[in-house]
């Protein structure tokens, strides 16, 4: 919009921690509370009973399992040792942190991990110790390292199973899969430990906030009070260390809150510890705490108090590994000092200075300090939701069989709890198992990282995703009814109440390749972290990390890739199945079960997997998934790219497909970096440092003072972003339709009819970008979409290529906005018809314009009524036909015979034949084509009968039977396109025969004699098809059935301003000139090159338009005194159709043509890139985002958009659609301003369109058809300045003539061939023989007496002829090659061009 704001890097900095207000967690929940141990474990051992040996001083003997079996570790042994393991608890040195099972001679030590080979009595520890031919088998464990801190992880607890006796692993232990018992006797024994922190001495509350900036909520985005909690999951701890403890390192961890709306807010945080007054305590707080001792309350010396606190950055953007580094930098910044600059300093720095990366600057390099910096790269441009998931980490913590497990479980919509050490894995695994169920969405409670505080939407009898801290687990009974995940463990616990379904259930091969590609993934980041532990790591971090992290993202695509192609055949065909809403809807419309066959969706697919098909489609997920496919809405883009991956998926293989289904842009691909400096350090007075004022005890109160605003003028600059105008997102393309549109340009480059067509989708394509704009200005909204209608039907029937569904989408869109569903209904069924499957998008807004638009009222009887009424009417004109018929044939024979009228109505003013009396045998129910028979000649309203107001009253889907202009229609045949785009003027071409024409032969033997039989022109203009002068549609630039009044036909007064328009454009490199067919088939498909190729050298250069404006309108003081005479009627031109028919027609004393034309009183040339129509959509899909559609509406687009307006031009003229373009002319600083605003009925514009070129060179040739007028007495306005010394007499003229009309083009060539070749010939000829001798034939026969398809045949044959004796290359150099088959191609798909 247009008060958008830039996208912002960080929108909140939080500190958080305990405040006087804060409630203690652990009392209220004292009840649920499980006894855990206060100190981790820091020795085992193992004794043998039968050989004397006690449990040593402080260590726990393990006796039973966990369901409580005796246990032995050599049970079954005839020789039965009774040997037991034993742990010890405490402080006095660093806790273990991992067991395992060692089978000597098998096994290789692991570095870091000591064996247990011997019992505290010397005596060896061998567990399977019945024999000398059994397996040696010891403990192991490791250490953690020293120093350790008060909260290190360790393991606090240990225990035995035997599978054998129903039991399994404990939730959150970690099961050794080493059989304690080797014999072949006794059962099997497994060895189980937990790791978690011992936390003694400590106390709980709920987080608060201490601090933000900024202080001010934002509009957008006010700050959620539950930040806090998210920051602490945990809750903000008050913590009783021994004095000599050393602090732990600064934990991070990401959370995500989702909005009501579904927008996600990420979070980036690290928590640290921080001293605590211990005058704050009360004494019940220091006695738990163990600061005074409980029988004298005596302070307990050697104790230290802390507390834990978090600071935060909250952002719209994922960039986890940026805001980790400048959490860190801050830490640290604040245990620091002294420094010069405050720490608010490079917080308000960071957020208000650091710009957001965008396509023109991808890399920001952000300096921190001398010492720390970071690099903050623009996010992958990716067609599928933004989210933090890290599917590597997922396969790193759960592996390949487990990830589907958990697919599974998502698709059902079960409860999963997911519980870690580690709090910055959760998120990233929490947003992976909602992203790989794209494009399902995620309907039920999602909280990745849920605080202690929040944890009771675990008892929420609804599906959820929640990630927490396996602490949880040490306060709180697990539910039951809950799927546990825990990631330290690579386990997956079930309940006996909730059963997952077995992945067999899961569509075979889809689910046979998904996990083949896993494997494969999961092996290559084995590989990449595999190694020595140090050697690996320095090589990762110091020898290539960027190339690391390269691969890594590489490895993240195509897991990303392995799941879409997944859920691409899980749904195939789901389009298929979407009903679309062809009737007034009902209350349950939005219904899913009215908008999708659900039980012909499960019926396609095999019956082994119809329970899960099942219940897939009874979730939430699939419901808001169909209703996201039926109605329009923001995930339209990411849903018609998942329809292009279904596409391109081949469910029945058992291996991926070759061509890969994303395809990213790399975000680093940009060279330009923008270097951000430091803050600047004050200097003093003299220029001295500042003495280092800053110090820190613990991390501070932020002062609103000390946060600066942003004052970098050039940053400012940077971080600010164009804003958009207010936009219709109906004609944008997504990026996935732009990149099919340039690959089906680039199949149709090399095929010649197909890139015509190609051309021509894009062209209209164009019209309907322009369509919003002109039904907002049309006066009637309902003829205007009709008209748009009918173009789309006439594109079907000529096979037009459109290279998306914009114009049907935008049609849609419009019919929805102004209250037509009826219609709307009619253009997706005109897209089925043409075998065209609406995508998402286009489906949405039919379905949203269907949905939401008033349907018109009726009732059945009624409709029978107007029915009965209809056939009453229509039989009674049957029966009148014969009278009819009668009365023509008397008014013809009397009408004969009677003398002309001396003075004759307007033909606008005449009524229609036989109509004098108005009786009912004068109803006209005319069909389409004599309606537009009847329409007037100046483009006045046509007759309207009684039988098209009934079909409207009883159509209520024909509410208007309007019929386009006939210059929206496509071309069809050239005599067709010429009656249906110039009708004849008066009765006599409505009723009387034309007068017999002479015969082509007779013209061609007396050219002198017959003079009139030319039409005078100064250029050959467009004809036929695309003869765009006719008045009635190129001046007011609206159809000729509007109500707007036209600007003057033939013989009545000139327009205001007359533009001539001509692509013929010279070559560069040889000279010669290219004409419009030539120039579209040099155009390539790169919708970014304005070249085309010229077809005489092959070299490539810029086509240009050359625009002629002819003003002429009076000054207003001429105007008002009636000084000037009027301007005479224009002659007649070659680009008027009515004329020249009038001229080939009339009597022979009016075919000498008019010598008094017009003189406009300015005149202006400019000239133009011509831009191909793949160039021009995308500027112009460029101008309608940035400008608005509205703009298009508006004079300024002339003079500020120039190469994009004269293109419209002339492509919505060339194709004879409406548009109030033209109009926007008067406004321009090409004519002169108005005295006033141009009302309705203000001066018209006339536009017409040039074949050849609009001035000639001075040193060039004239052209034949210019000498034949000239030799005709026709005067032109091509007027060469060469003196008239050239070879090309009248003789030659009427040679080249007489070897055309007898068929032997090939002496016509020849003889063209050798006259420039004479001495004193004419060296500089711009124009090839072909066109040479088609203009000749043109202007000497007029173009209804040729047809120019037969004419390229004729002349390629006698080409062939040519070049068996005078050689290809000779014939190319001299220019007499015929045009190519694109060339040609492109003239039959936009229309013949010339008019003669």
């Amino acid at each position: 919009m247009s008060d958008e704001k830039p996208p912002q890097l960080v929108d909140y900095f939080v500190v958080a921690g305990l405040t006087d207000t804060s409630r203690p967690l652990e009392e209220e929940n004292q009840q649920h509370r499980l006894a855990r141990p206060s100190e981790p474990i820091t020795d085992v051992a193992v004794i043998i009973r039968s050989q004397g040996e006690e449990v040593p001083h402080g260590f726990t003997c393990i006796e039973t399992t966990t369901s409580g079996h005796p246990v032995d570790l050599n049970a079954g042994l005839l020789n039965n040792p009774q040997m037991f393991i034993c742990y010890k608890r405490g402080r006095d040195k660093p806790p273990l942190i991992e067991l395992g099972v060692h089978y000597e001679g098998k096994d290789r030590p692991k570095p870091g991990y000591k064996i247990l080979d011997t019992t505290p009595y010397s005596r060896s520890a061998n567990l399977n110790s019945g024999g000398p031919g059994h397996q040696r088998t010891f403990l192991t464990y490791r250490r953690a390292a020293e120093p350790h801190g008060h909260n290190t992880l360790g393991v606090t607890d240990i225990c035995l199973i035997m599978p054998s006796k129903g039991e399994s692993t404990p939730h959150t232990f970690c099961r050794v899969d080493k059989n304690l018992n080797t014999s072949m006797w006794g059962p099997a024994l497994f060895l189980c430990y937990k790791i978690a922190m011992a936390k003694a001495n400590t106390l709980v509350y709920e987080a608060g906030l201490l601090g933000r900036y900024p202080e001010q909520d934002s509009e957008s985005f006010p700050l959620p009070e539950s930040v806090p909690v998210f920051c602490l999951p945990m809750g903000a701890t008050i913590e009783s260390w021994p004095a000599d403890t050393k602090y732990p390192l600064p934990v991070f961890s990401t959370f995500v809150l989702t909005g009501a709306s579904g927008d996600k807010v990420y979070g980036a945080a690290i928590q640290f510890h921080e001293a605590f007054p211990r005058e704050r305590l009360s004494e019940k707080q220091s006695l738990r705490l163990g600061l005074l001792s409980v029988v004298d309350r005596r302070p307990v010396a050697g104790r230290s108090l802390q507390t834990r606190k978090s600071i935060c950055v909250l952002s719209h953007w994922p960039f986890f590994d940026v805001f980790r580094k400048f959490l860190m930098f801050i830490y640290r910044y604040s245990i620091s000092g002294p420094h010069v600059l405050p720490l608010e300093t490079h917080i308000s720095h960071f957020m208000h200075n650091v710009p957001f990366p965008s396509p023109q600057r991808p890399r920001i390099l952000v300096q921190m300090s001398p010492y720390d910096n970071l690099l903050l790269c623009r996010p992958v441009s990716s067609p599928l939701p933004l989210s933090g998931a890290s599917f590597l980490t997922l396969l790193q913590n759960l592996g390949p069989d487990n990830a589907v497990a958990l697919l599974v479980a998502v698709l059902t919509e079960q409860k999963l709890l997911i519980h870690s050490l580690r709090p910055d894995v959760l998120t990233s695994v929490g947003e992976a198992l909602v992203a790989m169920i794209f494009p399902l969405r995620w309907q039920c409670p999602y909280i990745p990282l849920c605080p202690l505080a929040l944890a009771d939407v675990l008892c929420a009898p609804v599906p959820f995703i929640v990630g927490i801290h396996s602490s949880y687990f040490d306060l709180h009974e697990p539910p039951r009814d809950v799927i546990f995940v825990d990631l330290d463990t690579n386990t997956i616990f079930q309940s006996e109440e909730r059963k997952l379904l077995s992945p067999r259930s899961l569509p075979r091969r889809p689910c046979k390749v998904l996990l083949a590609s896993l494997h494969s993934l999961s092996q290559q980041l084995d590989e990449m972290y595999s190694g020595p532990g140090e050697e690996a790591s320095l090589e990762l971090l110091l020898s290539d990390a960027e190339a690391a992290r390269g691969r890594r993202a590489q490895l993240e695509l195509e897991a990303r890739a392995a799941f879409l192609r997944f859920m691409a055949c899980v749904l195939r065909g789901y389009r298929s199945f979407l009903c679309p809403i062809a009737l007034a809807p009902a209350p349950a419309g939005r219904d899913a079960g009215s908008l999708f066959a659900l039980q012909g969706f499960l019926k396609s697919r095999e019956r082994a997997y119809h329970r899960f098909y099942g219940q897939l489609l009874r979730t939430q997920l699939f419901t808001q998934f169909i209703e996201d496919c039926s109605f329009a809405s923001d995930r339209d883009p990411c849903l018609e790219f998942f329809d292009t991956c279904v596409d391109k998926v081949q469910a029945e293989l058992e291996k991926p497909e070759d061509t890969p289904l994303m395809e990213l842009d790399d975000p680093r691909g940009g060279e330009h970096t923008v270097f951000i400096t430091p803050p600047e350090q004050p200097a003093g007075p003299d220029g001295a440092e500042l003495p280092a004022r800053y110090r820190y005890d613990g991390f501070p109160t932020l002062r609103p003072e000390l946060l600066e605003p942003p004052r970098d003028p050039l940053v400012a600059q940077l971080c600010q972003a164009r804003s958009s105008a207010p936009s219709s997102p109906a004609p944008r393309r997504t990026k996935q339709e732009m990149k099919v549109a340039q690959r089906v340009a680039q199949k149709y480059s090399s095929v010649p009819d197909m890139w015509a067509k190609c051309l021509l989708g894009h062209c209209y394509g164009l019209w309907f970008l322009y369509l919003p704009t002109h039904v907002r200005a049309a006066p009637a909204k309902l003829r205007a979409l009709q008209l748009a209608y009918d173009v789309l039907r006439k594109m079907e029937a000529h096979k037009v290529v459109l290279p998306d569904e914009v114009c049907y989408r935008i049609l849609m869109q419009l019919c929805g906005q102004y209250g037509e569903p009826v219609l709307s209904v009619r253009v997706l069924l005109e897209m089925k018809r043409a075998g065209i499957v609406p995508n998402t998008i286009t489906y949405g807004y039919y379905n949203k314009a269907v949905l939401e638009s008033k349907w018109p009222a009726g009732t059945q009887s009624g409709r029978l009524r107007w029915a009965k009424l209809r056939n009453v009417v229509l039989g009674a004109a049957q029966f009148r036909q014969p009278l009819r018929q009668r009365e023509r044939q008397a008014a013809a024979a009397a009408a004969a015979t009677a003398p002309p009228a001396p003075d004759p109505l307007p033909p606008r003013l005449q009524g229609p034949p036989g109509s004098a009396d108005g009786s009912l045998s004068d109803v006209s129910f005319a069909t389409d084509e004599s309606d537009r028979a009847d329409e007037g000649p100046a483009g006045g309203t046509p007759r309207r009968g009684l039988a098209a107001k009934l079909q409207q009253l009883l159509s209520p889907g024909k509410r208007s039977p309007l019929r386009p202009a006939a210059g929206a229609e496509l071309p069809a045949g050239p005599r067709d396109a010429a009656d249906a785009a110039c009708p004849r003027r008066g009765s006599e071409q409505r009723d009387g025969d034309p007068p017999p024409r002479r015969s082509p032969a007779e013209t061609l033997l007396r050219p002198r004699e017959r003079p009139e039989s030319t039409a005078s022109e100064s250029s050959v203009s467009l004809g036929s098809e695309l003869d765009l002068s006719d008045t009635s549609v190129g001046s007011t630039g609206v159809p000729k059935s509007s109500e707007l009044p036209a600007d003057g036909a033939a013989g009545q007064e000139p327009p205001a301003v007359e533009v001539l328009l001509s692509s013929c454009s010279r070559c560069q490199g040889c000279g010669a000139l290219v004409y419009d067919e030539e120039v579209m088939a040099g155009w390539t498909s790169d919708d970014s090159n304005l070249n085309t190729t010229c077809p005489f050298c092959s070299r490539s250069f810029v086509p240009f338009l050359s625009i002629e404006i002819q003003d002429f309108q009076l000054p207003p003081s001429a105007a008002g005194d009636g000084s000037l005479p009027p301007p005479a009627a224009q002659g007649p031109v070659l680009s008027d159709r009515r004329r020249c028919l009038a001229l080939d027609e009339a009597e022979p004393e009016l075919c000498n043509g008019c010598p008094d034309t017009a003189v406009p009183r300015r005149s202006e040339r400019v000239a133009f890139a011509y831009l191909s129509p793949l160039v021009l959509r995308k500027e112009l899909e460029s101008l309608v985002e940035n400008e608005g559609g509205e703009f298009l509406a508006q004079p300024e687009l002339v003079d500020s958009h120039p190469i994009i307006y004269w293109n419209l031009v002339w492509y919505f003229q060339r194709l004879e659609l409406p548009s109030n373009l033209p109009r926007l002319l008067l406004g321009s600083q090409h004519v002169a301003l108005a005295p006033q605003a141009q009302p309705p009925d203000a001066p018209c514009v006339r536009v017409r369109l040039l074949w050849d070129v609009l001035a000639p060179e001075g040193d060039a040739c004239p052209p034949l058809y210019v000498l034949w007028r000239r030799h005709s007495s026709v005067p032109t306005l091509l007027r060469s300045q060469r003196p008239p010394g050239h070879p090309f007499s009248l003789t030659f003229l009427e040679a080249v003539l007489s070897h055309v009309g007898l068929n032997e083009v090939h002496k016509a060539i020849a003889l063209f061939l050798e006259t420039p070749a004479a001495p004193g010939g004419p060296q500089n000829l711009q124009r090839s023989i072909y066109r040479e001798i088609l203009f000749l034939t043109l202007a000497a026969l007029g173009r209804d007496h040729v047809d120019i398809a037969a004419f390229d045949k004729k002349y390629k044959s006698a080409y062939n002829k040519l070049a068996g004796s005078l050689g290809k290359e000779e014939l190319r150099r001299r220019r007499a090659q015929p045009p190519s088959s694109k060339a040609i191609d492109c003239r039959k798909s936009f229309g013949a061009t010339l008019e003669c």
